[in-house]
């Protein structure tokens, strides 16, 4: 399947990301660590999640539909 990765990055370091095969934010920064406890417990979690389903999963089996028609 497919695998929906968000990353936040400042001056080349890597804070914070959603992946979502884990299904929630992960900090890799203190910064990164406060903002993914917050951004799970609050609506920007549902917001992404919401969005892997409106968008991505439908695109992802179009996208995947064309790769086998041309092969």
């Amino acid at each position: 399947g497919a695998e929906l990765i968000t990353s936040y990055v400042f001056n080349q370091v890597e804070n914070i990301r959603f992946n979502s095969t884990v299904g929630k934010y992960v900090g890799y920064t203190e910064l990164g660590l406060k903002n993914a406890e917050a951004w799970n417990e609050g609506s920007v979690l549902a917001q992404e999640l919401g969005e892997l389903e409106r968008y991505c999963k439908p695109n992802a089996a179009i996208a995947y539909s064309n790769v086998l028609d041309k092969t």
